[in-house]
């Protein structure tokens, strides 16, 4: 159990701001709501507007891939294909180590919702950009504003979550399931549906049907936004109107020193993923400084944010393969895939859609057999260890099929590879955001919550790096290195499990 003395969370300094919510229950009145199959009913207006958002983040990441790398002749703009895995990893980790400026602004300028809310508008304009500027220009205005808005969303989105359940309330993980269930159904249906558009009208209106989506997101949660309770808009660590100077004086440096590298060649089309992986890991590293030298956090709280560090780093291997799926599943379903069915050949996309399949028809089951189990249920460090092995193993089950020629590789096979890519998924993911919000400090809830998609971040960027590596012609020594040492991270997880659990002080 959490320790008694920090289960109710701490109020907001005196001076800190809340989101106006007339008429918001109490939180033991909400304690008792199960209007949302079992879960408050605040938790329907999150899951809607993080569905239509995943509607339109992956239903343009569906494409743009293939958007880069395919000929001018096919509407795509002729990039090389390693240059495009490194743009589409580097974009991926960008989006969630944008988490990072999110989590700053909701903790010290806005709060978590107001931020949410922000951050779905400056998606839409992105999807906007990518459907209307041409070539190159669209992609650079439209990939770094859905990055910034995505990254915004992301980490506020899961903060409201867990703004709803007590630390103890055993609904948590389940509830944290339901909003990953919404995540799927939006990431299901977005590339078969921009997919479709690409194959039969061209790319432009695919990125412009993800804008649709977006808006439609963003109407919803506009309207019911001012259900959330209070708590969603406390600004934990309001920051010095005195400092508001420094603050701007740092952002226009970051920026200029961000055009004078890309202007003099340091930062490159070629190199992007191994730049965000670099700048990734110096933002964990000063992260987990920064909060584990606060004198504003317990014992307690300092001792639960060592016990995250082995499942951040498990995190990390899990994602750098778990994210290949835009990048070298992508280019695998395009040129290795039987992707024929009656006669009719199925669009590269929709590929993408068979793990949300799976995700919508296991996360009910994984959030019922977590409930059922109660307290009996495995730790978080076993569940992320056996998501890492798992994961290890998925990328095995392709050696049975290396060294096949064009589409020699049955499209049953690849559904069951991701059913199992699903599988650890569910293991980790969910879980992670869950036990991300228990562990976290009081006054780094949502910066504690950034830390965890520092993680997705590196790990996505890893596997746009790992994908420039990746040669069809050679293919077992690149899925045998990369399972067994994923697969061998959750084992030394398992084996550090008693430790791990002492450093987290109660939370399991």
């Amino acid at each position: 159990m959490d320790d008694p003395r920090i289960q109710e969370p701490v109020g907001p300094e005196p001076g800190a701001a809340t989101a106006p919510a007339p008429g918001t229950p109490s939180r033991d009145t909400r304690d008792h709501d199960t209007r949302f199959f079992g879960q408050p009913w605040a938790l329907a207006h999150v899951f809607g507007v993080e569905m239509w958002e995943r509607f339109s983040f992956y239903g343009m990441q569906g494409i743009l891939l293939i958007y880069l790398y395919f000929s001018v002749a096919d509407g795509g703009l002729g990039v090389d294909q390693t240059v495009a895995a490194s743009i589409v990893g580097a974009y991926g980790g960008a989006v969630y180590l944008s988490t990072i400026l999110g989590a700053w602004i909701a903790d010290r300028l806005l709060g978590a919702e107001r931020v949410l809310f922000l951050s779905a508008i400056v998606i839409m304009a992105g999807h906007i950009a990518l459907a209307l500027l041409p070539g190159f220009i669209g992609v650079g205005v439209g990939l770094v504003l859905v990055a910034i808005g995505s990254g915004g969303l992301k980490a506020t989105a899961t903060s409201v979550v867990g703004t709803l359940y007590r630390p103890e309330d055993p609904r948590r993980d389940a509830g944290f399931s339901l909003f990953y269930l919404g995540i799927n159904l939006g990431a299901f249906a977005g590339p078969l549906l921009t997919g479709l558009l690409q194959d039969r009208l061209g790319f432009h209106w695919g990125f412009g049907l993800a804008a649709v989506g977006m808006a439609a997101g963003l109407l919803q949660y506009s309207f019911g936004r001012r259900g959330l309770p209070a708590e969603a808009g406390v600004i934990p660590n309001p920051l010095p109107r005195s400092r508001y100077p420094l603050m701007i004086g740092i952002a226009v440096g970051a920026l200029a020193l961000i055009v004078v590298l890309v202007l003099v060649g340091v930062i490159r089309a070629d190199n992007l993923a191994l730049v965000v992986i670099v700048a990734v890991i110096a933002a964990a590293v000063a992260y987990f400084a920064v909060i584990l030298s606060s004198r504003r956090i317990t014992t307690v709280e300092r001792s639960r944010v060592w016990g995250f560090l082995p499942l951040f780093l498990t995190s990390v291997a899990f994602w750098s393969l778990y994210q290949q799926q835009f990048t070298v599943l992508t280019f695998y379903s395009d040129q290795r895939l039987d992707r024929n069915l009656f006669g009719w050949e199925m669009p590269v996309p929709w590929v993408q859609s068979i793990n949300p399949v799976f995700i919508i028809v296991l996360s009910g089951v994984f959030a019922w057999v977590w409930t059922k189990l109660g307290e009996r249920q495995p730790s978080t460090p076993v569940k992320f260890g056996l998501g890492a092995i798992v994961m290890g193993a998925a990328f095995l089950l392709f050696l049975p099929f290396s060294g096949g020629g064009a589409n020699s590789t049955p499209l049953l096979a690849i559904i069951g590879i991701l059913l199992v890519f699903t599988i650890a998924e569910l293991l980790l993911s969910p879980v992670g955001l869950s036990v991300t919000t228990k562990l976290a400090p009081e006054r780094f809830h949502t910066q504690m919550v950034a830390l965890f998609f520092l993680s997705v971040s590196l790990g996505t960027a890893v596997a746009g790096q790992l994908a420039t590596l990746y040669d069809p012609e050679n293919e077992v020594p690149y899925f045998a290195t990369l399972g067994l040492i994923a697969a061998g991270v959750g084992v030394a997880l398992l084996v550090a499990v008693k430790p791990v659990l002492a450093l987290m002080k109660g939370v399991r």
